[in-house]
Order: structure tokens, then C-alpha cells, then sequence
């Protein structure tokens, strides 16, 4: 997808306009390994599946719509009562694994514990039982007299959503990030000062592979904020810090991977630090591109893009909204300064895209070097509606559908970001709407 306008919205799925509760916001979106299945988790602990309609047959050249599959509670609110503290049910990260057979799974992590869930679908149903009855209650043996083979008669869909395995206490800070690693047996979860490596099917224990934490609280200098498993090279993950570093560790080296393997860090440039230089250059996000070869980083104001093989610099550097360097201390006082953006990579690795404020998302293109801004809103939610690009002006002279960095809404925020793995499809979260989009060239395209 080059970052043109020609994308158009395929579904949206508001519950209202602003919700009051905020159980609704939401705050994680993932798709799976094929596109077909999407996963949003929310601050009230749900996690909502869509589903890809298959391809009309009255207009084959148009993408199926994706629909609501199954929605189910994932977490509920806990109390930890040794250190007086509620553990909030929102949903922190989603994960999908990779599909081994008619069943599909996810891990859903809250801010303690991660929960294997397994969806099955059931669309037949066993009749004729020997020993029961139609309700299901044992029969009479006496009133037995012949025995027949039991049928499978066909009824409506039912998607089953099972939990499989809970993986508690294995943090004592707030868990930030999950991934599963590609030999598909282990995953890790970060918390801000320690990453763990799970087996998917062991729950009572797991190996800390990463552990920041000093002797003394007070020496602490910076927090893990994100984390990820190389998509092919089950040794390797990278963690980014709140100081703005990424850091790529090997676990063949040893056990425990405090000693990283590559340290990739921009120098600071001493004339343009200011007080808030640290809190905008902590990396919110980092992804592996699926060829593995770069790794993609999202800080305050800008997404980076670095070689595995360059540690020095970042190939790649785009600005996401660069007119807010001006308003950082307001940012500061109402907290914005601290919002966590997510990025991601197109299937081929040549487009990135981030969220930013004002409903507003951006995209880049690394072969052009063309970038566009787009809203996702009620407006360009219509069906086939076609998104149309947004300028933010710095003062000076406004072009007609040009936005003022002065009426920008900071409390409309896309900070979750998904795309599809080979298709132009892209999911976006703006507080509790979810707004899928696609390119209106799909069809020609793939």
C-alpha cells in the first residue's frame, strides 16, 4: 500500500460516539497469521474477535467485511491483598499463535497474569446416546434394551471459547508486552524490569531471561517499556528502554540476558536537550519487520527504523507530528507527554504506520519517501467512503482543508495500530471505535 488516499472504510464498529464508562475504550488490536481472524481487547477486560466474511459472489472483486466471530470476558478485576493494590481487568497486549489445527488460539495478558484462550467452532452435535438421555441425564440401565450407533446431526454455528492455561505470578510489575517466539513452544512477557520465558504449556513456573532491577530502588535509571521475539531466530529478542535504546540479546550466550548482544542508541545531541529530551526519546513500541532484518521504533515524536547490522544510527528516521515540539510542556501538564503510540509494518516491510493525535494516523513509504496523514472518523467510516488526506499548519497561511496545531483534540488518540500480514487491510482503535480500512486497489493489487 503506498500511503495515498485511496484506501476506503470496510467496518466500524462504535458502541457510541464517547463512551462514559470507558470499559469500552480499547486497547490492544491483533490480527492473526492469516488476516482472517482480528482480536481487539478492551479496558473492561473483553476481548471482541472479527471474523472475514468470505467474498461476495455478487461483486468477486470486493474484500470480504469482517464481523463480529465471538466476544468473551478475558479478565476480570483482581484485589492483591498483600499489597493493598486492584489489578485492573484491561486487556494489555493480545497475541495470536500460530494455527496447528481447526482450532484457533490467543494469549490475553492484563497487567499480572496471561491467559491461553482456545476458539473452536461446533456445528454438529451428537444424538442417540445409549446412556443418556436428549437432556443429557443417564438413563435407567434397566430400561436399556438396544444398543444404536450414536449420529452427529448438523445445527447452527457455535463458536466455543475455552481457557486452556493461566499464567499467574510471574510478575511483580505491570506486564507491558507478550510475544510468542517462532519455534512455537515458548513466549516471553516484559514487565518494566524483568522479561520472562514461558513454556505454552507449563503454568507454575518460568525462566526470568532479563532482569533491570537494581540492589537499590533508588539507583533505578530506566524501565523496559516493549519487547519481541525475532520472527525467525527463536534465540534472539529485542527490549527497547524508556532511555530511548534497543537492545538485542541472544539467549544462546547464557541464561540470563542482562548482557545484551547489540546495544542500538542514537548519540544525544547536546545543543537540543532540553527538560523534556528523556521523556520523548522512550520508545513506546518496537516490531521486527517480517524479513527480520530492521527493527521499527516508536518514540514520542518519531518512528526509526534500524539495521540489525547498523548499531551506530538508525537508517531511517521519520517525523510523525514534529509541530508538537513547540507544545511539550502542555503536552507535559495534562500527561499526553506520556502516551504510548504503536507502530507497524505492511506485509512487505516498505510502508510504516503510527497513530497519532486528533484521531489522526500516519503512514510512510521507505521506497518513495512520501508520507500522508488520515482520520480515522465517523465520516470516512461510510461505506466506500474515500480517505482523504490531512495537512496540520503551523501558524502561517491555512490552506482550506487545513487543521491549526492549535485545535487539535489530544483526548482523540490512535495509540493501537494493526496490519493485516499480506493484504493492504489496516486496523485502527480510536478510543472505543474500531475502524478497519482497505485499499480500494486491493483487488487489482493482489
Amino acid at each position: 500500500m503506498q500511503p495515498s488516499p485511496h484506501c476506503h472504510a470496510n467496518v466500524s464498529e462504535p458502541s457510541s460516539e464517547e463512551s462514559t464508562s470507558g470499559a469500552d475504550i480499547i486497547s490492544t488490536v491483533e490480527f492473526n497469521h492469516t488476516g482472517e481472524l482480528l482480536a481487539t481487547g478492551d479496558k473492561g477486560g473483553r476481548v471482541v474477535i472479527f471474523q472475514r466474511e468470505p467474498e461476495s459472489k455478487n461483486e468477486p472483486y470486493s474484500q470480504g467485511e469482517y464481523n463480529v466471530y465471538s466476544t468473551f470476558q478475558s479478565h476480570e478485576p483482581e484485589f492483591d491483598y498483600l499489597k493493598s493494590l486492584e489489578i485492573e481487568e484491561k486487556i494489555n497486549k493480545i497475541k495470536w499463535l500460530p494455527q496447528q489445527n481447526a482450532a484457533h488460539s490467543l494469549l490475553s495478558t492484563n497487567d499480572k497474569t496471561i491467559k491461553l484462550w482456545k476458539i473452536t467452532e461446533r456445528d454438529k452435535k451428537p444424538e442417540g446416546y445409549n446412556l443418556k438421555d436428549e437432556e443429557g441425564k443417564l438413563k435407567d440401565l434397566s430400561t436399556v434394551t438396544s444398543l444404536q450407533v450414536p449420529v452427529l446431526k448438523p445445527t447452527d454455528l457455535m463458536v466455543e471459547v475455552s481457557p486452556r492455561r493461566i499464567f499467574a505470578n510471574g510478575h511483580t510489575y505491570h506486564v507491558n508486552s507478550i510475544s510468542v517466539n517462532s519455534d512455537c513452544e515458548t513466549y516471553m512477557s516484559a514487565d518494566d524490569l524483568r522479561i520472562n520465558l514461558w513454556h505454552l504449556g507449563i503454568t507454575d513456573r518460568s525462566f526470568n531471561i532479563v532482569d533491570i532491577k537494581p540492589a537499590n530502588m533508588e539507583d533505578l535509571t530506566e524501565v523496559i517499556t516493549a519487547s519481541e521475539f525475532h520472527p525467525h531466530h527463536c534465540n534472539l529478542f529485542v527490549y527497547s528502554s524508556s532511555k530511548g535504546s534497543l537492545r538485542l540479546c541472544d539467549m544462546r550466550a547464557s541464561a540470563l540476558c542482562d548482557k545484551h548482544f547489540k546495544l542500538f542508541e542514537e548519540p544525544e545531541d547536546p545543543s537540543s536537550r532540553s527538560f523534556f529530551s528523556e521523556i520523548i526519546s522512550s520508545v513506546s513500541d518496537v516490531k521486527f519487520s517480517h524479513s527480520g532484518r530492521y527493527m521499527l521504533a516508536r518514540d514520542y515524536l518519531t518512528v526509526k527504523v534500524w539495521d540489525l547490522n547498523m548499531e551506530t544510527v538508525p537508517v531511517e528516521i521519520y517525523q510523525v507530528h514534529d509541530y508538537l515540539r513547540s507544545k511539550l510542556c502542555s503536552l507535559y501538564e495534562n500527561d499526553c507527554i506520556f502516551d504510548k503510540f504503536e507502530c507497524a509494518w505492511n506485509g512487505s516491510d516498505s510502508v510504516i504506520m503510527t497513530g497519532a493525535y486528533n484521531n489522526f494516523f500516519r503512514m510512510f513509504d521507505r521506497n518513495t519517501k512520501r508520507d500522508v496523514t488520515l482520520e480515522a472518523s465517523r465520516e470516512s467510516s461510510k461505506p466506500r467512503a474515500i480517505l482523504k488526506p490531512r495537512r496540520v499548519c503551523v501558524g502561517g497561511k491555512r490552506r482550506k482543508d487545513d487543521i491549526s496545531v492549535d485545535s487539535l483534540d489530544f483526548t482523540k488518540k490512535i495509540l493501537h495500530t494493526a496490519w493485516h500480514p499480506t493484504e493492504n487491510i489496516i486496523a485502527i482503535a480510536a478510543t472505543n471505535n474500531l475502524y478497519i480500512f482497505q485499499d480500494k486497489m486491493n483487488s487489482e493489487m493482489h
